[in-house]
């Protein structure tokens, strides 16, 4: 009788979870809670099947009084790490982080959902940007460095949040191409952990609590060369593995073992060779991209750049380009992200559906669209199909309700990008004038920053009689001063609009609210400039920005030829701080009311007076010197200003908040609305930094 077909036991997981109660706790109370991550992140990264969702569904029905995370785990998936970094972080129990052994690319990420970060004093942290295997032609490559660079921006607020650096200093972190290493007292200088612990033995209690063999294969599984990730062999020197060559197919014939010299080369590392033979892995059932591995790691004069090169001959010298107008034959192509496209899909279906999206493009594929004419139901519904929700049987509350609340649905998230993007469409297609004039320029926090501006030397003084050099003071400068604050607004999405199909409910609104950003900066910039009767702000010498003692105020007169030039020569005639030399500046800009736009442009395009009487046509000695002339109902009266152009002499500036200009969209699960809730805000600041670059003339 044969003896029936046993399965292999599977492997342990790369983490671990245990409650602990204490002794003197109660019965019924929440347990201490042990999550140890130790070994690499996501079943990309793994040969045991595990996956991210089964930490997260975990970690949402866990009920814990404390949890303490310790992490010993070179990375892995970036995609999953943010995952779980969202899941300990919207946690109700306080987490403490402890960094065992290493933390290392997402890992690194992950420790940053500790309320407290505590590492061992013979630990090490490491942070870098995010990378990827690809193959292509060059656009495919640029699409692929894009993608990073958008994981890079979505891990940054994680870093910063903790560290208490600004997102821009992080991203330099994660774009810069370098590894970032940090010792226990580096990461708690650098903000990156709280507090140093003692040392810890993470090989013994890993061989008590895991199985470490997987380690033996030491490259990441990947089933697409273009799965995103962040490796971990690669970076990673300070952990010996076994690094045997990869086992042939059953129905090829075994590829020879790499000689011994390979696996410790002259040249390369173990590292360099851990990461041959994860590029190697997606592509190792081809016999002879096998003896192509073996060949590499046998020479280790080769590197790296030379070797990547080789599989790529190696891969595309049978390749058929399925563009058959492609003449290279030669082209390996990569696929988009399946994720990314239904994602895509869904919103420019939503958008289209409410009447938001112009671009003909997106239009144009709209027939091809498997989600065109969808409900908001139809896409929740798809969004729990895509992580095998079964939706059969439920009422349609249940189904809004579970698209909302399963942790791994991207049905909130749909609607997040659905909301952003009719509110940048609402944001930039508004009829904004306030840039045409002023500066812009950024912030790094919400403190008052200062604007300085600096004297002159004038001119070279002559050697005195003694043929010395006269000594020089440094002349004194002026500081003006901007600062950034905040305006925002919330609104809710209630599951019965979804249910209801009410686009314009939520996609209606944030197009509303996206206006509504563009015109508090244009409305905040006329205020500031109506101030005092139109004279505008108070500067630091205590005067309004339009002064006779500033010079910029012209003699009233009404648009006329005579009367531009007249404010031409006030502004040229202007002197720096130290009142050594002449600015010489000139108008660029001339803002004034709706109704004496259509004069000013006559004048300014005339190629002769338009004011003289007689047949001899005097010639225009101000054709032409406006580049741009902004009329406004937002202006009353007669009163015009005239503006230098804002990169010479900038005169009112915008700051915005890290230099982000677009309003900022954030979601929340609701807690007193039955559906999420949706926060907008905007972080900037007005002032006038200088008079010099403007004049004013009260008109008649």
């Amino acid at each position: 009788m044969p003896t029936p077909a046993t399965t292999p036991p599977k492997p342990a997981p790369w983490y671990d979870i245990k409650a602990l109660h204490s002794p003197s706790a109660s019965a019924d109370s929440a347990p201490a809670v042990t999550i140890h991550i130790y070994g690499n992140i996501g079943d990309s990264w793994s040969d045991d099947g595990v996956v991210a969702s089964d930490l997260v569904r975990e970690l949402a029905q866990l009920d814990a009084s404390v949890i303490d995370l310790r992490i010993n785990s070179f990375g892995g998936s970036v995609t999953d790490g943010i995952a779980i970094y969202n899941a300990i972080k919207r946690h109700p129990a306080p987490v403490t982080t402890h960094i065992d052994g290493v933390a290392i690319s997402i890992a690194s990420l992950i420790a940053m959902a500790g309320d407290t970060i505590c590492i061992a004093k013979n630990a090490q942290l490491m942070i870098h940007a995010p990378w990827t295997f690809a193959a292509g032609n060059a656009p495919k490559l640029r699409d692929q460095a894009d993608l990073l660079d958008r994981y890079a921006k979505a891990m940054a607020p994680c870093y910063a949040e903790k560290s208490g650096q600004t997102v821009s200093e992080v991203i330099a972190l994660l774009t810069d191409g370098i590894d970032h290493w940090y010792s226990a007292d580096e990461a708690v200088a650098a903000g990156f952990a709280d507090t140093v612990g003692e040392e810890v033995q993470v090989a013994a209690s890993l061989a008590s609590q895991f199985d470490l063999s997987r380690f033996r294969t030491g490259a990441p599984q990947a089933s697409t060369p273009t799965q995103n990730f962040q490796p971990t062999a690669a970076a990673v020197t300070t952990q010996e593995h076994t690094m045997p060559a990869p086992q042939a197919p059953a129905d090829q014939p075994a590829a020879p073992s790499a000689p011994a010299a390979a696996l410790t080369p002259t040249y390369r590392t173990k590292a360099d060779n851990d990461l041959v033979l994860a590029i190697f892995k997606p592509f190792i059932s081809n016999a002879g991209i096998q003896a192509l591995q073996t060949t590499v790691l046998a020479d280790p004069t080769l590197t790296m750049e030379k070797i990547q090169s080789l599989l790529l001959d190696e891969v595309g010298k049978d390749t058929t380009p399925a563009n058959p107008q492609n003449s290279n034959p030669g082209v390996v192509e990569t696929v988009a992200d399946e994720t990314d496209k239904r994602h895509d899909a869904m919103v420019n279906a939503m958008l289209v559906r409410a009447g938001v999206e112009h671009d003909p493009k997106v239009k144009a594929s709209m027939s091809a669209n498997p989600f065109r004419g969808h409900k908001l139901l139809d896409i929740a519904r798809a969004s729990l199909d895509t992580i095998n929700v079964k939706t059969h049987g439920m009422g349609q509350m249940e189904i809004v309700a579970a698209a909302f609340t399963q942790g791994t649905s991207d049905f909130p998230v749909l609607l997040e990008l659905t909301m952003h993007k009719a509110l940048l469409n609402a944001y930039t297609a508004a009829a904004l004038t306030w840039s045409r004039f002023c500066a812009t320029g950024s912030v790094g926090d919400f403190r008052a920053h200062n604007r300085y501006r600096m004297g002159s030397f004038g001119t070279l003084d002559d050697l005195n009689e003694l043929g010395e050099f006269v000594n020089k003071s440094i002349p004194d400068g002026e500081k003006s001063s901007i600062t950034a604050s905040t305006k925002g607004n919330i609104i809710s999405l209630s599951r019965q609009a979804v249910i209801n199909d009410d686009l314009g409910a939520f996609v209606g609104l944030s197009s509303m609210l996206g206006g509504a950003a563009a015109r508090t900066i244009e409305k905040n910039v006329y205020a500031m400039l109506a101030l005092n009767s139109g004279m505008g702000p108070k500067m630091a010498d205590g005067k309004t920005l339009f002064h006779a003692d500033h010079k910029n105020v012209g003699a009233a007169a009404a648009i006329s030829m005579m009367a531009l030039d007249a404010d031409r020569v006030l502004m040229a005639s202007q002197m720096d701080i130290s009142r050594e030399d002449f600015l010489d500046l000139r108008p660029s800009v001339m803002l004034l009311p709706i109704g004496l736009g259509g004069t000013a442009r006559a004048i300014n395009s005339a190629l002769y007076d338009p004011d003289t009487a007689n047949k001899l046509q005097k010639p225009n000695i101000v054709n032409g010197l406006f580049s741009d002339i902004v009329d406004t109902p937002r202006l009353s009266g007669t009163r015009r200003y005239l503006f230098a152009n804002s990169s010479e002499a900038p005169v009112l500036e915008v700051a915005f908040l890290d230099g982000n200009q677009s309003p900022f969209l954030e979601m929340q699960d609701g807690f007193d609305v039955d559906g999420a809730r949706y926060k907008v805000r905007l972080d900037y600041g007005i002032a006038a930094v200088d008079y010099r670059g403007a004049v004013t003339n009260a008109g008649a």
